[in-house]
């Protein structure tokens, strides 16, 4: 799945006559350059939620001849978060299938195919790919990279969900991935960020991060400024 339905305010003005996920990057779309870095992986269907603009998004994929299946989840009528926008979505997926979800404003070199294999290997209920990286809210694991808690390190807020004694910090790099069961115990349809879901399940379940290397490219470029940035990067061949 590709979060595609964000408002994109950071992305304004560009975002006052477009959505986010249309923001042109090297030549195309961020949500064809989405599309694309997933090809290869076994990736039967994608789904793409849409919200801003959703007319725009629904008129590019559909006049476009991709490598797989795209289907709509159309949250026009209400924005509903990434957990919430999961739950709307979890009809289209395919049924016993494992779930990868990549937010469209994330621009990364990591392997996605070491983290599908590590995601499966260890029998994981869902992984989430982090990065040693500054941020202002860490979500913190244990030696075995298990989930156990959340930090705001810019209001002190902290939330703990497993006792651990040697914590590491790490900044969510907007890529995870989910088995079906686990969104039958995200409860009813509402607005949710998967995150604090996260948080929730993790006594019970097992969650854990994977960390990619420090050297590997990762872009948030839900502004201007971080979408030349990643663009720069990208056109140096590196």
């Amino acid at each position: 799945m590709i979060f595609a339905a964000g408002l994109g305010t950071r992305l304004r003005p560009l975002t006052n006559q477009l959505p986010k996920a249309l923001a042109p990057f090297n030549g195309q779309p961020l949500l064809g350059h989405a599309i694309n870095s997933l090809k290869g992986l076994g990736i039967e269907r994608i789904v793409v939620n849409v919200h801003h603009f959703a007319t725009q998004i629904i008129d590019y994929i559909e006049s476009n001849d991709w490598w797989t299946e795209v289907l709509i989840s159309n949250e026009s009528d209400e924005l509903l978060d990434t957990g919430g926008g999961l739950l709307r979505a979890q009809s289209l997926f395919i049924p016993n299938k494992s779930i990868l979800v990549r937010n469209v404003d994330i621009v990364t070199s990591t392997n996605l195919e070491s983290f599908i294999y590590s995601h499966q290997q260890n029998a994981n209920d869902a992984t989430l790919m982090v990065k040693n990286r500054n941020t202002s809210r860490y979500l913190q694991f244990n030696n075995d990279m298990q989930l156990c808690g959340w930090r705001n390190a810019k209001t002190s807020e902290h939330i703990e969900v497993l006792a651990c004694d040697h914590i590491k910090e790490m900044a969510f790099s907007g890529i995870h991935m989910i088995e079906p069961h686990l969104l039958d115990k995200l409860g009813g349809k509402r607005v949710f960020s998967i995150i604090k879901a996260y948080l929730q399940l993790a006594q019970d379940m097992q969650i854990r991060g994977f960390s990619v290397a420090d050297d590997d490219a990762w872009f948030d470029v839900g502004t201007i400024e971080k979408l030349r940035q990643a663009e720069q990067y990208y056109k140096s061949g590196k």
